[in-house]
C-alpha cells in the first residue's frame, strides 16, 4: 500500500467516524456542553494543574491507557505515538522496550545499555533496560515530561521521563477491573481492589495483571537444524503469558505521618522479537511477507522469560511549613531471551549468515534512596531540596551460536560473563518565586556523580578452552556533571498562560561489554550533554470546553552517544560531536457537547547529526553491501562505512499525528451506548544511522475502534473492540545485514468488560 493511500485511508476513517458521531449527536437528547476536566500532574514533585507547570507534559489517564491495552499489547510499547513526541519500539521482545522523546533515544540492544529516557514508576527510578519493561497496570495516570528533567529526576533524562502512577490505597472501598478476550485466544485482565483495614489508620490495595496469547506463528523450516530446533511446527511462537501483582499498604498513624509501602512481582514467559529475513527488497522499504510464518532453523523458536521483584517505602512527615519525604526502593530481576538473529534459515539463503544469540541477566539488584524536603502551602516562595543515592549491580551472560550447536562444532565455551556496577549520588534544589502576582520564576540545579564499571569475568574461548581474547577485562568510567533549569511562566489571564524554559542535562558515561563474546574489545562513550530551549502556551478556551497547549523547542546535544554495528552485527558505542533538533508539540482536548469528547495531538521534528568525522558500518553480509546506501562511503579492509553527518537521529519520526474521539448516546434507562476510536499516523522515520532506501518507514498508521454499552452510573461497560483495525503491516525495525524486517502487532478483535465500584 502506498504511503499517500495509507494517509488517505486514515483520514477518511477519521472523517467518516466524525460524521457518524455528529449524526448520532443530532439524534441524541440535547444537553449543555461539559467542560474539560482539570488535569493534575506531579511533574515538579508536587501536585499541580498541568496548565500551571512550565514544562511540556503529555498526560494519559488510566482509563485511556487501559482502552489501548484491551488487545493484550505490551503495556509500554502501546503508548508509542499516543502522546506527541513519544515513540517506542523493540527488537528484543517485551523485556527491552526502547523509548524516544523528541527524537532522542538509544537503538542499542545490549542488556547493559543506557537510555536518555528515564522510567519512573510510583516515584521509583527504573534504570536497567529490563526493569524499564515492568508492565504498567491498575494505573491512575501516565505523564510524559518532554525535554531534559535533570534537576528533579537526575542523569539519563536528557530526552525526558515517562512517569507512571498507580492507583493508591484509600479509606474508601474501591474496586475496578477490565477483562477482555480476543483473537489468538488473547486474554487481558487488569484489576485492583482496596479499602480500609483499620479505620483512618491503614488501607490496602491489591492490583493484578494477567495477559495471555496463544502461539500463532508457524515455523515452516523443513531442513536439518544444527541445534535441535523442532520444525516444522504449527503455532510455534508469538504467544506470551504475563502475570503481575502489586500489594500496597497506606499507613497514616496521625495527620502528619504517611507511610506507603509497596511490593510487586512479575512472571513473564513469551517469545522474543521475530525477525523476517529477506522481507525487505533492495531499493524499497515496502515489506509484504506473511506475519504468521517464519522459517527458523535455530534458536529453539525464540523463547524468552523473566522474573522481577521489587518494593518501596515512601514515607512523608509534615512538619507544618515543610514536608520531609523519603523514598527507599529495591528492584531485582533475572531471566533470558534467545533469538534467531539472522531471521531465517541460512539454508534458504545460500547457506550464508547463520546467527543466534542469548542474553541472560543472571542476577540484578538495584537500590535507590531519595530524601527530599519541600515547602508546603501556596506562598509566594516555594522550595525543595534533597539528595539521592543509586546503586545497581548485575551479572550478565551472553551466549553465541556455537554454544547451542549439537554438531561437532559445539563450543561450550562460546559465551562471556560480565559484572556491571553503577553507583551515583546527587544533591539538588529548586525554587518557585512569584516575581509578580502573574509571573513565576522557577529555577533549579543538581550536581551528580555517576560511576560505571564493567568487569569481564569469563571470556569466550575455543572448543579446547584456549583464551583468544586480547582486549580489556575491566573498564571504569566516571563523570560529575551539573544539571539545571530556569523557566518563566506568565499568567496572561485565568485561562491562558505562556512560558519559556532553558534546561541542561546529561547522560552518564556508557560501557558496551558484549563485544567480548566476539573477542572484540569493549567500546565506550563519555557523557553526553544537552542544552534545551522551549517556549509554549497553555490555554483553556471556549468557556472551559477546549484545552489547547502548544510548545516549540530546540536543543543541542554535545558528545551525543550513538550506537552502530561491527562486522558481527554487534553494537559499537561512540560519541559524535553533536546533534541538533527543533520542532513543536500541540495537544487539544475539546468537548463540543456533553456526550462528545475529542482529543488530538501533533508533533513535528527536524533532527540532525553534525560530525563530519564519524562513520557507521553499513548493511553488509560476507563483505557485500546488501542495501542501497545514500551517504558517501569508505572502505576499511573488507568493511564499508557511511558518513552520517547531516542525517536524522534514528527512530526520530519527522511528524506524528494522533486523534481519538468518544461519543455517548444516552438511553432512557440512564445507560449509554458509546463509540470510540483512536488513530495514529507517523512520518518519515529512519531505523539506522546512515541513509538508505530500505531501512525507514513513512506514513505508518494504526487505528482502533470500540463500540459498547455503559450501565447507569457507569458501574460496568461492555464493548467490542479492534486494535490495529485495518491490520496494517508496519515496518518497525530491521536487522540490516539480513534485510530482515520487524512488524507491528497483528489485528486483534475481541470483547471487553469493565467494572468499577
Amino acid at each position: 500500500m502506498k504511503t499517500n493511500h495509507k494517509i488517505r485511508l486514515a483520514l477518511l476513517a477519521s472523517v467518516a467516524f466524525g460524521d457518524l458521531l455528529f449524526a448520532g449527536a443530532a439524534l441524541a437528547q440535547q444537553s449543555a456542553a461539559a467542560n474539560v476536566d482539570e488535569v493534575v500532574v506531579t511533574a515538579e514533585r508536587r501536585s499541580e494543574n498541568v496548565q500551571k507547570v512550565p514544562i511540556s507534559v503529555g498526560v494519559l489517564s488510566g482509563e485511556a491507557t487501559r482502552s489501548l491495552l484491551a488487545g493484550g499489547d505490551d503495556t509500554l510499547l502501546a503508548l508509542s505515538g499516543k502522546v506527541p513526541g513519544l515513540y517506542a519500539e523493540t527488537t528484543t521482545g517485551r523485556i527491552f522496550p526502547r523509548f524516544y522523546i523528541r527524537g532522542l533515544g538509544n537503538i542499542d540492544f545490549y542488556l547493559g545499555a543506557s537510555q536518555p529516557v528515564e522510567i519512573i514508576q510510583d516515584d521509583v527510578v527504573l534504570e536497567h533496560v529490563v526493569l524499564k519493561s515492568n508492565p504498567v497496570f491498575d494505573t491512575q495516570q501516565v505523564e510524559v515530561l518532554r525535554g531534559p528533567q535533570g534537576t528533579l529526576f537526575g542523569r539519563n533524562t536528557t530526552a525526558g521521563i515517562i512517569k507512571f502512577d498507580s492507583i493508591k490505597p484509600s479509606q474508601t472501598p474501591q474496586a475496578r477491573a477490565q477483562l477482555s478476550y480476543g483473537s489468538y485466544n488473547t486474554v487481558d485482565f487488569d484489576g485492583g481492589i482496596g479499602g480500609p483495614l483499620v479505620a483512618d489508620k491503614v488501607a490496602a490495595r491489591v492490583s493484578v495483571l494477567v495477559q495471555h496469547r496463544d502461539n500463532w506463528v508457524d515455523n515452516t523450516y523443513t531442513g536439518v537444524s544444527a541445534d535441535g530446533t523442532v520444525s516444522p511446527k504449527k503455532n510455534a511462537m508469538g504467544g506470551f503469558d504475563e502475570r503481575d501483582a502489586r500489594l500496597q499498604f497506606l499507613v497514616t498513624p496521625n495527620d502528619r505521618l504517611t507511610i506507603l509501602a509497596s511490593g510487586h512481582g512479575r512472571d513473564y514467559d513469551g517469545t522474543s522479537t521475530l525477525f523476517l529475513r529477506g522481507a525487505i527488497t533492495k531499493g524499497s522499504n515496502s515489506v509484504n511477507v506473511p506475519r504468521d510464518k517464519v522459517a527458523y532453523d535455530e534458536a529453539d523458536n525464540n523463547p524468552q522469560a523473566y522474573k522481577t521483584y521489587g518494593g518501596s517505602i515512601n514515607t512523608a512527615y509534615n512538619f507544618g511549613p515543610a514536608t520531609l519525604t523519603s523514598i527507599t526502593a529495591y528492584e531485582t530481576t533475572s531471566g533470558h531471551s534467545r533469538g534467531d538473529t539472522d531471521g531465517g534459515a541460512a539454508a534458504n539463503f545460500g547457506n550464508t549468515g547463520y546467527g543466534q544469540s542469548e542474553g541472560q541477566v543472571k542476577d540484578l539488584g538495584q537500590f535507590s534512596e531519595e530524601l527530599r524536603l519541600a515547602s508546603n502551602g501556596a506562598d509566594r516562595l516555594k522550595w525543595q531540596f534533597g539528595g539521592m543515592y543509586f546503586s545497581s549491580r548485575d551479572v550478565t551472560d551472553f551466549f553465541q551460536r556455537a554454544y547451542f550447536l549439537t554438531t561437532s562444532a559445539h563450543n561450550p565455551n562460546n559465551w562471556v560473563e560480565l559484572k556491571d556496577l553503577n553507583n551515583s549520588w546527587a544533591v539538588f534544589g529548586q525554587v518557585d518565586y512569584k516575581i509578580l502576582p502573574d509571573l513565576t520564576l522557577t529555577a533549579g540545579i543538581r550536581e551528580t556523580e555517576d560511576t560505571k564499571q564493567t568487569r569481564l569475568v569469563k571470556t569466550a574461548n575455543t572448543i579446547a578452552n584456549a583464551v583468544t581474547y586480547t582486549g580489556r577485562r575491566f573498564v571504569k568510567m566516571s563523570a560529575t556533571e551539573p544539571s539545571w533549569d530556569i523557566s518563566l511562566l506568565y499568567q496572561v489571564n485565568p485561562d491562558v498562560a505562556v512560558y519559556t524554559r532553558l534546561a541542561r542535562g546529561f547522560r552518564g558515561p556508557t560501557i558496551q561489554g558484549r563485544s567480548a563474546v566476539f573477542n572484540s574489545d569493549f567500546t565506550t562513550a563519555t557523557s553526553e550533554k544537552i542544552l534545551s530551549y522551549e517556549a509554549g502556551v497553555k490555554s483553556t478556551l471556549l468557556d472551559g470546553k477546549l484545552r489547547l497547549n502548544a510548545t516549540g523547542f530546540a536543543y543541542q546535544v554535545d558528545d551525543i552517544q550513538l550506537n552502530g554495528n561491527d562486522s558481527n552485527g554487534n553494537g559499537v558505542l561512540f560519541n559524535a560531536n553533536k546533534a541538533i533538533a527543533y520542532g513543536m508539540e500541540a495537544e487539544a482536548e475539546w468537548k463540543p457537547m456533553a456526550n462528545l469528547s475529542l482529543n488530538a495531538g501533533l508533533s513535528l521534528l527536524h533532527s540532525e547529526i553534525q560530525d563530519k568525522r564519524v562513520y557507521a558500518q553499513v548493511c553488509a553480509l560476507n563483505g557485500v553491501v546488501v542495501c542501497t546506501v545514500e551517504n558517501p562511503t569508505i572502505k576499511v579492509g573488507s568493511n564499508t562505512f557511511a558518513q552520517i553527518n547531516g542525517n536524522p537521529l534514528p527512530n526520530a519520526p519527522e511528524y506524528n499525528l494522533n486523534f481519538s474521539a468518544r461519543y455517548d448516546l444516552p438511553l432512557n434507562n440512564g445507560g449509554k451506548l458509546f463509540a470510540a476510536t483512536d488513530w495514529n499516523v507517523q512520518g518519515y522515520t529512519s531505523f539506522v544511522l546512515y541513509k538508505t532506501k530500505e531501512f525507514n518507514s513513512n506514513g505508518n498508521f494504526e487505528g482502533g475502534l470500540r463500540l459498547g454499552y455503559t450501565s447507569p452510573g457507569r458501574g460496568y461497560e461492555l464493548a467490542v473492540f479492534a486494535r490495529n483495525l485495518t491490520d496494517e503491516k508496519n515496518l518497525k525495525g530491521v536487522i540490516e545485514n539480513y534485510m530482515a524486517a520487524v512488524y507491528n502487532e497483528p489485528r486483534i478483535i475481541g470483547v471487553s468488560l469493565n467494572y468499577k465500584m
